[in-house]
């Protein structure tokens, strides 16, 4: 099954670009059963792995699109992801909302390159999501430079976990997690080396939030989404830079599940962001990262 997108970007209002589907068809997670319980208490939300039927449903009734991934951490987890192709394939049964991201674990070396290359080129999805805690990576080595030179070359933008880890929240030794991973400067280091390789800085990146909008400001192949924290309890710095320079960099996104769009809607509209930044925050910036425009 190859994704082709159905997508009216025209008509729709706004792309959710952080959206977990964490199943197969199979009833396979992608995380062991105790992190996808602790993730669950951390967030206090409602159903945590939906279908994707169902996150269709949901996006369907908005009138937004949303990206959907989940995430390969075989080597550190010693478990094996849920299918990527199971996902392709639910998204493009819900092509007119869905839009599939890839994963792959860089830590399996060259074996990664060529299953992105296979995601990318005979799957089509449209980026890649990775995660260097969960992932347990240095993504500033030298030695997965050729894996994001690859994804460059591919034309997908990669999106990085970074900041606070909800994953792994309360167990014992957060679950082997190292927070240190998920610093923005350490994807600073990729930007600059690999220029035509778009990155997208998952969440607000507490407690390194100037860090991260440092490298947005500085990079022009940087972006920073939006997710997995409610829009009143954003960085304040966060929040002064939206509607000036960081007014093409920022992307709606929401963690969903583990954050709704309604909460998430709900609580950005009280924050000081101008009415004429806000549909770029909404869709445009979307847009460019995805390469739409």
């Amino acid at each position: 099954m190859r994704y082709e997108s159905a997508v009216d970007f025209a008509a729709i209002e706004a792309i959710d670009m952080h959206v977990h589907y964490e199943t197969d068809t199979c009833g396979h997670h992608a995380m062991p059963q105790e992190y996808i319980d602790a993730s669950a208490a951390y967030f206090k939300g409602g159903e945590r792995i939906p279908s994707a039927d169902a996150i269709a449903e949901l996006y369907r009734g908005l009138n937004m699109a949303a990206v959907m991934f989940t995430v390969d951490a075989r080597t550190q987890l010693g478990h094996l992801p849920n299918s990527i192709d199971d996902l392709v394939a639910a998204a493009h049964k819900n092509n007119d909302v869905l839009i599939p991201f890839g994963s792959v674990d860089p830590r399996t070396g060259e074996d990664a390159i060529v299953e992105a290359v296979r995601q990318v080129e005979e799957l089509g999805v449209w980026g890649m999501k990775f995660h260097p805690s969960l992932q347990g990576f240095d993504p500033s080595d030298p030695q997965y430079l050729p894996l994001w030179r690859k994804v460059a070359e591919l034309g997908v933008p990669a999106l990085f976990h970074t900041g606070q880890n909800g994953i792994g929240a309360g167990m014992p030794g957060g679950g082997g997690i190292k927070l240190r991973y998920s610093n923005p400067l350490l994807l600073d280091d990729i930007a600059a080396e690999v220029p035509d390789l778009k990155i997208i800085m998952a969440h607000p990146s507490v407690p390194w939030q100037d860090e991260a909008n440092s490298i947005a400001i500085h990079k022009p192949n940087v972006y920073i989404d939006l997710s997995g924290w409610r829009p009143k309890y954003f960085p304040e710095s966060l929040v002064r830079f939206a509607s000036n320079m960081l007014a093409d960099k920022l992307l709606f996104a929401t963690d969903y599940p583990l954050l709704t769009p309604e909460k998430w809607l709900t609580d950005f509209e009280e924050l000081p962001v101008k009415d004429e930044v806000r549909p770029r925050i909404f869709k445009d910036n979307a847009l460019k990262a995805l390469g739409v425009k």
